[in-house]
């Protein structure tokens, strides 16, 4: 099917989660894990296939560090970001409860995942061939069978959606609120006509992106400046916040 369609279908629901309010799709976030946590239990015969050594996991740190080295370390960094921006939710966090706590067993478990399935993909492929797989982890669960289901990677990857539905809808708050703070109206009533507005012009952008920007020859393009991006946030935030944490217990 046309992948615009796609666009259009997802940035609908989005915009149906985020029109509820900055409350309830952060509540939404139990929904998405519910649906998407057990799929790592799936990979398990990938960590134990014939070709499978031990050896294929060393050396954990390269000896020798080259330009894909670099690379390969502003990946994992990449990887790691996206909890920098849980600043963005503080106003609708309640501060008599323990969120550091929670953030902090929610991000180990998100790390712990990323370590198994990069671990399972090692296996799986080898180190040679691992490095010739674009989406190594979507490849591996094409071999996953059922007696049920014979291509059980479309559900996997249909329940996906609920974890893209969650973040896009928080971005979509998020963006809104800058819209409202650059319009000087952060003071006013929040409307649904703005966030419907702002749902729209991004609906738009993204076709547009993927009609002329989002091409084969553009895609490595696109993915590094998000790697870059993400490294540079989860960066740049948590110094900010560690510095200015600092500053605030001299004074």
């Amino acid at each position: 099917m046309n992948a615009n369609w796609l666009v259009v279908f997802i940035m609908v629901i989005c915009c149906y989660v985020a029109s509820l309010g900055m409350s309830n799709s952060i509540r939404f976030v139990v929904i998405a894990f519910l649906c998407t946590i057990w799929m790592i239990v799936l990979f398990y015969p990938f960590f134990f296939p014939e070709i499978a050594s031990l050896h294929d996991l060393y050396p954990l740190v390269p000896t020798e560090w080259s330009k894909e080295s670099w690379r390969g370390l502003l990946l994992i960094w990449s990887s790691f970001s996206g909890p920098e921006y849980i600043v963005c939710l503080v106003p609708w966090l309640k501060s008599k409860e323990n969120l550091v706590r929670y953030f902090t067993y929610a991000n180990t478990l998100s790390v712990l995942e990323y370590v198994l399935l990069f671990m399972g993909s090692l296996f799986f492929f080898g180190s040679e061939y691992l490095s010739k797989s674009k989406f190594p982890v979507a490849t591996m669960a094409k071999y996953l069978q059922t007696p049920v289901f014979e291509r059980i990677d479309i559900i996997m990857i249909s329940l996906q959606v609920f974890n893209l539905v969650f973040a896009v809808s928080i971005f979509l708050l998020c963006i809104y609120g800058a819209y409202r703070i650059i319009r000087k109206k952060s003071q006013n009533q929040p409307t649904r006509k703005g966030l419907q507005f702002t749902c729209l012009v991004l609906i738009v952008g993204l076709i547009a992106t993927n009609n002329w920007i989002w091409q084969e020859d553009h895609q490595n393009l696109l993915l590094n400046l998000q790697i870059w991006c993400g490294s540079f946030t989860y960066l740049l935030v948590p110094s900010l916040l560690f510095i200015s944490s600092k500053r605030k217990g001299r004074m």
